[in-house]
C-alpha cells in the first residue's frame, strides 16, 4: 500500500508499506515507527465514497486498497484513538490495551539507507538462490543497526527481551541473507547487537533532550547506584514527550489555571479535565523524575486527588479503564480465589484467611465476596498487610492514631462494635499515602482497593514491600497488565486457579 501521509500543511509524506496492517491501531504503530510520531494522535482518510472528503478512520476495511491519503490529527491525550466516540463523563477513556499494541507484531522493519537496500536486494537474491547468506561489512552492519535503534526508540527506549528478539526475527524474515550462518534461529546475534546498539542509543537521546531517558541521568553519588527509572509495572506512556506545540512554560500557565480552577466554589470540571490532559507529561516528568513527597504533588497537583482525575490519569499511563479492569478481573477470579483459600485453610495453619471466609457465611453477598478474595490475598500468600490494610472504629479513636506508621494503603472505617475479620457495614474507607489521606469516602472495599493502585501508578510509587506479590498479583493477574511477567509465587497462584478452572 502506497500512503500519502499529512502531518502538516508544511510536512506531507509519502510511506511505501508492504503488507496493509490488520486495524487501525497497528497501522498507528508502523506510522509511529516509520515516522517518527509521538504523542497522540487520530487519523482521518480521504473517503471516496463522500468525493474525498476527510473521514475519521474507524475500520481499517475502510481505506482504499492500493493507495491512500491520511491526515495526522495530533491531540493533547497520550495515546492513539481509533476514534471511537466514548460516552462515559471521564475524558480519554477509549478502549485500550497493555503497551503489546504499542510493539507491531510483526515489527515493521524501516527502509534502511540506499546503497544498503540495493545490497540487501542483490543478496536476498543469492540466498533465494543457493542459500548463501551475506558477509555483512561493518559499516553496513551500523546503518542497519542504527536505522531499526531508532525505530525502535520511538516505540520506547526501553524495550523488553521479547521486543528484541521480535525485531531480529522480523529483520531476517525480511531480509533472509542476513542469517547468521551455523545458527539454528538465524537471528540470535542481531538480538544482542540490538540490545548494545539500544543502550549507546540511549546516550544520544538523552544528551538530545528524550523525557524518558534523560530522568535516568544523574551525577555525583546518585550515578553509582542501580535504580532505573523505566516502566515497570506495565506503564504504556511512562515519561512521555510534551504535546505538539506545548512548551514547559505553556504547560506551567495551564497548571496555574488548573490550581485557580479547583479552587472555585463550582469548577469547571470539563475545562479541569482539559488542562489535567494536556499538563500530563510535565506531571510525570515530576512524578518520575523527582520523585516529590504526596504533599508536593496534592499542593501543585491538587485536581488529581479525586476518583474522575485517578481514572483519568491511570488510563493516560497505563491505556486501560481502572475500575472497569478491576472489577471485572475481580468477579471473574473472586470464586476460584475463594475455593483456593477454602482447600487452604482445611489444615488450619491460616487462621486469619479462615476468619476471612467466615465472614461470608453471615453474609455472602457480591461485594462482600470480593473484599473477602482482596483481603484474603496477603494471607494466602504468606504476606503481613497490617500495615497496609487497617480497620477501625470511626468514631472511637483518632484519624491520626488509626494512621500511626501507614506509609501506603488503605483504613477501612467502620461504626460500632466489629469482632469479625472486615466489618458487614463500611462506613468509609481512605486511600493513605506517607500519613496523609489523599481520597476517602468509599464505601466499599473493593473499589478503594482499585483507586489504592491507581494512585500507586499517578504518582509513580513502588509497591509496598510487605504485600507486593499480593499488589503484582492485581496487576498481572486481575487486571492483565503484563500477565507474561509474573514472579515465581504469583505464577503458582495462577496456575491453582486455572486447575479450579478445569
Amino acid at each position: 500500500m502506497l500512503l500519502r501521509v499529512v502531518l502538516s500543511e508544511m510536512d506531507i509524506r509519502r510511506l511505501s508499506i508492504e503488507i496493509t496492517p490488520p486495524s487501525v491501531e497497528a497501522l498507528c504503530q508502523v506510522l509511529r515507527a516509520n515516522l517518527g510520531l509521538r504523542g497522540g494522535f487520530i487519523l482521518q482518510f480521504e473517503d471516496p465514497a463522500f468525493k474525498d472528503q476527510l473521514t475519521n478512520l474507524t475500520d481499517i476495511r475502510d481505506l482504499p486498497e492500493e493507495r491512500a491519503t491520511l491526515k495526522v490529527l495530533f491531540t493533547t491525550d497520550a495515546a492513539c484513538s481509533d476514534s471511537t466516540l466514548d460516552t462515559a463523563s471521564l475524558p480519554s477513556l477509549s478502549s485500550g490495551e497493555s503497551d503489546s499494541q504499542h510493539w507491531p507484531e510483526p515489527f515493521p522493519i524501516p527502509e534502511f539507507s540506499h546503497d544498503v537496500e540495493l545490497t540487501l536486494q542483490e543478496a536476498n537474491g543469492r540466498y533465494a538462490k543457493d542459500g548463501s547468506v551475506l558477509m555483512i561489512p561493518k559499516g553496513m552492519k551500523t546503518d542497519i543497526l542504527d536505522t531499526l535503534a531508532d525505530s525502535m526508540s520511538k516505540i520506547s527506549p526501553y524495550p523488553e527481551r521479547q521486543h528484541y528478539e521480535n525485531v531480529a526475527k522480523a529483520l531476517v524474515e525480511k531480509h533472509p541473507s542476513l542469517k547468521e550462518p551455523g545458527c539454528g534461529k538465524g537471528w540470535y546475534g542481531w538480538f544482542h547487537s540490538l540490545k548494545f546498539k539500544l543502550g549507546n542509543y540511549r546516550q544520544k537521546l538523552s544528551a538530545a533532550g528524550c523525557p524518558e531517558v534523560r530522568v535516568n541521568k544523574r551525577k555525583g553519588e546518585e550515578a553509582k547506584g542501580p535504580h532505573m527509572k523505566k516502566s515497570k509495572k506495565g506503564e504504556v506512556h511512562y515519561c512521555p514527550d510534551p504535546p505538539e506545540g506545548l512548551s514547559d512554560e505553556d504547560m506551567e500557565e495551564k497548571r496555574r489555571m488548573m490550581e485557580v480552577e479547583v479552587l472555585k466554589k463550582e469548577p469547571d470540571y470539563q475545562q479541569i479535565d482539559e488542562l489535567m490532559s494536556a499538563t500530563f507529561s510535565k506531571r510525570r516528568k515530576e512524578n518520575v523524575g523527582d520523585q516529590p513527597l504526596i504533599g508536593d504533588v496534592i499542593a501543585r497537583w491538587p485536581a488529581m486527588f479525586c476518583e474522575r482525575q485517578v481514572r483519568a490519569e491511570f488510563k493516560r499511563v497505563v491505556s486501560t479503564d481502572l475500575l472497569e479492569s478491576f472489577l471485572d478481573g475481580l468477579d471473574e477470579l473472586a470464586p476460584r480465589l475463594l475455593e483456593v483459600y477454602e482447600a487452604a485453610t482445611k489444615s488450619a495453619k491460616k487462621p486469619a484467611l479462615k476468619a476471612i471466609l467466615d465472614c461470608l457465611k453471615k453474609d455472602d453477598t457480591n461485594e462482600r465476596r470480593r473484599t473477602a478474595a482482596l483481603l484474603g490475598l496477603p494471607q494466602y500468600l504468606r504476606e503481613e498487610p497490617s500495615d497496609i490494610i487497617r480497620m477501625c472504629d470511626a468514631h472511637g479513636e483518632t484519624l491520626a492514631e488509626a494512621m500511626e506508621g501507614m506509609q501506603l494503603g488503605l483504613l477501612i472505617g467502620y461504626e460500632g462494635d466489629n469482632q469479625d475479620a472486615f466489618p458487614h457495614e463500611v462506613f468509609n474507607v481512605a486511600v493513605v499515602v506517607e500519613g496523609t489521606v489523599v481520597l476517602h469516602n468509599f464505601k466499599d472495599v473493593p473499589s478503594s482497593f482499585a483507586m489504592l493502585l491507581g494512585i500507586i501508578y499517578c504518582v509513580n510509587l513502588e509497591y509496598p514491600r510487605a504485600m507486593k506479590y499480593s499488589f503484582e498479583f492485581l496487576q498481572r493477574v486481575v487486571m492483565k497488565i503484563k500477565p507474561d511477567q509474573a514472579s515465581a509465587r504469583v505464577h503458582g497462584i495462577r496456575n491453582k486457579l486455572l486447575r479450579y478452572n478445569l
